[in-house]
């Protein structure tokens, strides 16, 4: 793959892009291409086929809608020429618009967006007037084909966009089929942020000798993005520091990510009865309604969106001014791809992560993939949020004085004239009318003290009489994650298989990422990430694997229950314990 340019255009108007197309970036407020539209345009204007690796919020879509829409041929012509597949509904729905609002000076242009979820009747009537680009998912594309209701054979251009998206939710068989379909002399780009093998055999085998364009950055998330942390700890402290937090920072629109569909709707009740305008967001919402939410967000009927990683795929809504991570990310990629919901096509932004003492190395790990240090954040006291709320309270003085209130002023004239009162004093009891009987400060803070620092090893833990000493030594859990008990074990006929399809299926977890498990006589341990809703362990409890409840509960401090976990050869675990006893007898040594 090789690049035939030798030298890079600087403005778009050098790259022989259409009137109506560069009318369209005039109106847009674009001026200097970016890397990747600088490196990629010219080669998608001579037909090329080209591979681009780019991340998230660079601008590749207008990378490759911009030189395509050069080529429609509108007029009465409506067969479909440019065809899309993207990983999510979100992502097709945002590159649909792209192309409208890059093509609005074309005479009769017509954008289709094919998705699961929309009623089958709203797209055969589009298809069946004619459209000239469809943006769809690949199982609705694949539908379309079949039924013969799309048509392939003028489709000159083919993009994939976030290939690398495809292959993780398991499309790329879906993919290829596709592309088995589509004419011979299209041309075809395709996108990532990351190149796996097997993405780029895709590349070697169904693209035509492509460019190849890797768009190289000192950091993978945008220097737009103000990033910090705050150390939180429980539930409890998570929801407090978050009400603070809205209280302290100012935003337009605030998108809020937590790991299970239960706490989008938990959270942004919460949240809504501080008197926020909050709305949930996950897979479960029908699509109508999300995409009512979403048009609620754009036109400031909600200012804050709780939403899962899913669902929140492809969101591009301008206002977003903070991303807050109320549960850390299970992986580095899923931060980047949260926080770059903001910050985005030069807008600067705020990102937030909330960190369990626990979660202090998937920090690290994510500093160390973005190259960028995250700074840590104080949870604001009542003295800052008092002096925010007075400020904003001026602030409405401020800008109610710029209305017409002479019919107030002449009213307020006539009762000074029958009271002996000060204008001073009515304006404070107008302000306590206005304020109610809810007192407008905080009182000092009494916060609890922050969680203690981890119990030193050689500090004797307090045993019950009831408490008997473990026959084996259990490792503890690893950083991130807590130990819990289940109350079905080897006498019940339990495999790890069956509590992990348990837990996967009614917590909405990634198998990957629940922890070790440890199967016993009657009960079993399983290691989850730190601080599972209580929610989520509600319905866990009620749970059954096998013929027996679940019964979840949390292991306080972890221990090894009685007897070996089934399986488990007790030799290395001798060899620990020797291990232990001999520092041990070297520390009261040196005492």
């Amino acid at each position: 793959m090789s690049s035939t340019h030798e030298s890079t255009p600087l403005s778009f108007s050098d790259m022989g892009l259409t009137g109506p197309v560069l009318q369209a970036i005039t109106d847009a407020g674009y001026e200097t291409p970016t890397a990747i539209q600088k490196e990629m345009i010219p080669h998608m204007m001579d037909r090329r086929d080209v591979v681009g690796q780019a991340q998230t919020g660079t601008g590749k879509t207008a990378a490759f809608a911009l030189p395509l829409l050069t080529r429609i041929q509108g007029g009465k012509c409506k067969k479909p020429q440019i065809l899309v597949l993207a990983p999510t509904r979100e992502l097709a729905i945002q590159v649909a618009k792209s192309f409208e609002t890059y093509g609005k000076h074309i005479k009769n242009l017509s954008v289709l967006p094919i998705f699961g979820g929309q009623d089958y009747s709203i797209q055969l009537k589009q298809l069946h007037r004619g459209v000239h680009v469809v943006v769809g998912t690949p199982g609705r594309v694949m539908d379309h084909i079949r039924k013969g209701t799309l048509k392939l054979d003028d489709i000159h251009s083919f993009i994939l966009d976030e290939a690398d998206e495809m292959l993780k939710m398991g499309f790329i068989d879906d993919v290829e089929w596709v592309l088995e379909q589509l004419p011979e002399d299209r041309q075809t780009a395709l996108f990532s942020a990351t190149m796996p093998s097997s993405i780029r055999a895709i590349a070697r085998k169904y693209l035509n000798n492509p460019v190849e364009i890797t768009i190289k950055t000192k950091t993978v998330t945008a220097l737009t993005i103000n990033q910090r942390y705050l150390l939180t700890s429980g539930l409890s402290r998570k929801f407090e520091a978050i009400s603070r937090i809205l209280e302290v920072e100012d935003f337009d629109a605030v998108l809020v990510f937590v790991r299970t569909k239960i706490q989008t709707l938990e959270l942004a009740e919460k949240l809504s009865a501080l008197g926020h305008k909050a709305a949930p967001l996950n897979g479960d919402i029908q699509q109508s309604h999300r995409l009512r939410t979403i048009d609620q967000l754009k036109s400031k009927a909600i200012d804050i969106l709780v939403a899962t990683d899913v669902a929140a795929r492809g969101l591009d809504v301008e206002r977003i001014s903070h991303v807050i991570n109320y549960d850390i990310p299970f992986d580095q990629e899923a931060y980047i791809h949260r926080i770059g919901r903001t910050g985005r096509a030069g807008r600067s932004g705020q990102a937030i992560l909330f960190v369990n003492p626990r979660e202090r190395s998937m920090l690290k790990s994510i500093e160390r993939v973005t190259r960028q240090k995250i700074e840590m954040m104080k949870l604001p006291t009542s003295k800052d949020i008092n002096k925010k709320r007075i400020e904003n309270f001026k602030a409405k003085i401020s800008s109610s004085l710029q209305a017409d209130t002479g019919f107030y002023q002449k009213l307020i004239q006539e009762f000074l004239a029958e009271n002996t009162v000060s204008g001073e004093e009515v304006a404070a009891a107008l302000a306590h009318l206005m304020q109610g009987n809810k007192p407008m400060l905080l009182p000092e803070d009494k916060f609890r003290k922050e969680p203690a620092a981890p119990r030193r090893r050689d500090q004797k833990m307090v045993r019950t009489r009831k408490e008997r000493r473990p026959s084996a030594l259990q490792l503890p859990p690893e950083e991130g994650m807590e130990r819990f008990r289940i109350e079905v074990g080897r006498e019940q006929g339990i495999k790890p298989s069956n509590i992990v399809g348990a837990i996967a299926n009614e917590a909405d977890i990634s198998s990957k990422h629940i922890g070790r498990i440890s199967i016993y006589d009657n009960h079993s341990t399983v290691d989850l990430p730190y601080g599972m809703p209580q929610d989520v362990l509600r319905i866990l409890h009620r749970v059954r694997v096998g013929s027996r409840a679940m019964k979840i509960s949390r292991i306080d401090m972890p221990s090894a229950p009685e007897g070996n976990p089934a399986g488990k050869d007790a030799g290395p675990k001798k060899r620990l314990r020797r291990k232990g006893q001999r520092k041990h007898n070297r520390k009261s040594a040196a005492a």
